[in-house]
């Protein structure tokens, strides 16, 4: 072959095939994959479907053959109706006892305003739903803007109507029941015996406490200071103990001085500073 026709052979390169005989075999196999995957997928849920159609043929055939609901037994009810609970449970003697789902009922119950626990046995031979509740104990009135709100040991509002059928203690002020907890655990650390004296708390510009003792028309208003007012309280207890101050005829009694207490009589102020044991 001459140098002229080497010069004019042109080289002709045939395109590569793998690459994408490569990918066309991945997408093939993604597919296969994907497709098995659907189909062991769907077969599950096919058993699984199967399987509680019949769970629920056997549970309905038990049900009409010897367990059906016969009683529900209540205890521990007292402000929340019987309209209330039987509206909630939805349950009728003759249903099917298998099919009564206890932790649903149980999560119903407590959503009622008055109920705070409640606690679910199902018992056979009689087929007997054992309810036992725990109601919320109100221990505080709280007055807001002219409106009354009854108050759990957790200083949470409950909603619902209350009329007390007792003396109780009448809280006051906004954001008072978020706070009434710790000044009632500090009382009980301090000095227990008082707590039962206490007869308003009032939470003054949502900072400090003023508490009444005794009687709230005629009482005596002792007013706290900001942060530590558990030594206020101390102190409090210690003059009455040594000096009956809380039986004296005060109607005000300042603890907002660390190094003073001022106490307001009936006609007139006096002020005790350094010994405040004194009066």
């Amino acid at each position: 072959m001459t140098d002229t026709a080497e010069q004019n052979l042109k080289i002709i390169k045939m395109p590569s095939l793998w690459p994408a005989r490569f990918r066309i075999t991945i997408l093939t196999y993604i597919i296969i994959a994907t497709l098995a995957i659907g189909t062991v997928i769907l077969q599950q849920k096919i058993i699984q479907s199967q399987l509680q159609n019949f769970r629920n043929s056997i549970v309905d055939y038990i049900g009409h053959h010897g367990f059906e609901l016969q009683d529900i037994i209540i205890s521990g009810r007292n402000r929340t109706t019987l309209a209330e609970i039987n509206n909630t449970l939805q349950l009728s003697r003759g249903d099917n006892f298998f099919n009564i789902n206890t932790k649903q009922i149980k999560q119903n119950l407590e959503n009622l305003p008055w109920i705070r626990d409640v606690t679910i046995k199902r018992s056979f031979f009689p087929n007997i739903i054992q309810i036992a509740i725990k109601e919320k104990e109100v221990i505080a009135i709280w007055q807001l803007n002219q409106k009354f709100y009854p108050l759990d040991f957790n200083g949470y509002v409950i909603e619902a109507d209350y009329y007390p059928d007792k003396p109780i203690l009448l809280v006051i002020g906004e954001e008072a029941p978020e706070h009434l907890n710790e000044l009632l655990q500090t009382i009980r650390k301090t000095a227990p015996e008082y707590l039962s004296r206490l007869k308003a708390a009032t939470y003054v510009s949502k900072r400090r406490w003023n508490l009444t003792f005794d009687n709230i028309s005629q009482g005596i208003t002792v007013k706290l200071p900001t942060e530590n007012y558990a030594n206020a309280l101390s102190k409090l207890i210690n003059l009455d103990k040594t000096s009956a101050i809380l039986k004296r005829k005060l109607t005000i009694i300042d603890l907002r001085l660390p190094d003073r207490v001022t106490v307001k009589m009936r006609k007139g102020i006096a002020k005790v500073k350094s010994k405040p044991q004194a009066l």
